[in-house]
Order: C-alpha cells, then structure tokens, then sequence
C-alpha cells in the first residue's frame, strides 16, 4: 500500500525510531509498503518514519544510477564503518524539490537484518552509500538540512511551510495528492 510521505518540518521526522524485535509479517509488509510508497515517489531510499512508523527500517533502490545495485530492505541497520569522503548534491522525498551538497563517507559497511531476519553485513560505494547514511539518519531523527547551513536550512524550512500549507488547502477541498503528483508539483515550483 502506498502510504502518504511526511514533509518536513513535520516533527514526527525527528524523533528517534525504535528497534524491531523480531522480523515477522507485520514487518515484511511495512517493507512492501515502503518500497511501494518509495517507488510511487520516484526515490532511492525511504525510512519507516518518513510514513510515519517510528520503527528502525529502511528500503533502498539505487539499480536506475547503479545497475549493478540490488533493491535492499534494512531492519535495524548499523554502520559498522566509514571510509573516505565524497560530496553528492541530495534530495529527499521529505523534502520535495530540493537539493543541496552533502558531505558523507565515500563507503560504508552496514550490519542489518534482511526481510527474513536473517543478519547481513554489506559494503555500500557511491549513491548506495549516500542512501545508507541518508536513510539511517532518518532512524535518528536527522534530516539531510541538519548537514547543510543554517541559511539554507531556514530557507528550505519556509518552501517547505508553503508546501504544507498548499496541500492541506488541496485536501480540503478533496484534492488527495498521490507522492508522485505533490513531488512533480514542488518540483515544478
């Protein structure tokens, strides 16, 4: 099921998730629902609170700029290493029609459990590592603006606001938004 994403500043975007227990269907079907909310939106990656779950999940589809790339769902990821820098411009399904530079580790290993809870252990490079880290900041409450200057942030924050205020206004005048529809609209803004 394709669930609506969170805009930022929305404040659920920063608390912390909660670690999952036991991989059991409740879970599995939060992870289909990610991946459908994700692809419905046109994204990489997506984070259980950016739907509003507080639970440490997270999907991440980079084949269209890595072929070699294979969708992946993380439950309770940990970076166990980071290596190198990089600075890669990113945006954020949060955060629709924007993008700034970001520096992040050019490869990271990350420890998590797979669909069937099952433990894994993956060497991430390139925009797969950027999505690693991006998503799993969402676990701790962090957005990509918390790495960018304050001016920016607040500036972001304000469209952001705007944006908001648009789609409330949409809704009540019965005009439901799919992701992909309010993510083309702020684009075009």
């Amino acid at each position: 099921m394709v669930h609506e994403i969170l805009v930022w500043p929305h404040p659920l975007l920063k608390q912390k998730a909660q670690p999952v227990a036991k991989v059991d269907d409740e879970v599995r079907t939060l992870i289909k629902d990610l991946f459908e909310s994700m692809y419905a939106a046109d994204g990489v990656g997506l984070a259980a609170p950016q739907i509003g779950v507080l639970k440490n999940v997270i999907v991440l589809d980079t084949t269209p700029r890595q072929p070699e790339a294979k969708p992946v769902a993380m439950v309770n990821p940990e970076i166990l290493s980071l290596e190198g820098k990089q600075t890669y411009k990113e945006g954020c399904l949060s955060v629709p029609g924007e993008a700034e530079d970001v520096d992040r580790a050019a490869v990271v290993t990350v420890r998590f459990l797979d669909e069937n809870g099952d433990e894994q252990t993956l060497k991430c490079e390139g925009l797969l590592s950027v999505a690693v880290q991006h998503e799993t900041d969402h676990l701790k409450g962090v957005m990509f603006v918390d790495h960018i200057s304050t001016l920016k942030r607040e500036l972001i924050r304000k469209r952001m606001k705007k944006l908001q205020a648009s789609m409330e206004e949409d809704q009540e005048e019965g005009d439901d938004e799919k992701p992909a529809k309010r993510s083309a609209r702020a684009e075009a803004r």
